[in-house]
């Protein structure tokens, strides 16, 4: 089976109504968001990013990155950008396939399931889970790596992807990397 990692909405400025809680929950739970990065760069499974184009479509990656760096995230973004060979998409929607060359991607990656984590749990991340199913994908979140505004809303959210749509939740869906 063939895997991505597809991280949603990681670059963020966080100058939004809910921004402080988000930040508070990405910067928890950034050392998953980092180890499964790192773990699947280590297993050479392709990263996807795809974030919010704040209204700019140009696929900037790197003004993308600026942003959120400039922003809140400041090092957590460096932490976590794309390094050659990561593919990149903006999308103007709540999930990573409205409008986007997502699907495109994934075909021509030959993918069967997708590793999602991002933020929001309950918000882009959801939606994205949802569409991937949709698009016939196999799909585990990884509820460690994912930021949330309220805990509340993303147990209700996880509950949902795993009982209706028939989403993954596992924390450690990658097995440890081992060299001989």
């Amino acid at each position: 089976m063939r895997d991505c990692l597809l991280l949603v909405d990681v670059f963020n400025d966080f100058a939004h109504k809910d921004g402080a809680r988000l930040l508070a929950s990405f910067e928890s739970r950034l050392p998953a968001l980092r180890n499964l990065l790192n773990t699947a760069r280590l297993a050479q499974i392709p990263v996807i990013y795809a974030n919010d184009s704040a209204d700019v479509f140009d696929g900037d990656a790197g003004a993308i990155v600026e942003r959120a760096r400039s922003g809140g995230a400041g090092s957590a973004a460096a932490e976590i950008q794309p390094v050659p060979g990561d593919r990149f998409v903006v999308k103007p929607r709540y999930s990573a396939f409205d409008s986007t060359p997502l699907a495109l991607i994934l075909e021509q990656l030959e993918v069967e399931r997708i590793l999602l984590a991002g933020s929001s749990t309950e918000g882009c991340v959801a939606q994205t889970a949802i569409a991937a199913r949709e698009h016939g994908y196999k799909v585990t979140v990884v509820p460690a790596a994912c930021a949330t505004v309220a805990h509340e809303l993303e147990q209700i959210a996880l509950a949902y992807l795993t009982r209706v749509v028939g989403v993954v939740a596992d924390d450690s869906p990658i097995p440890e990397v081992t060299f001989v």
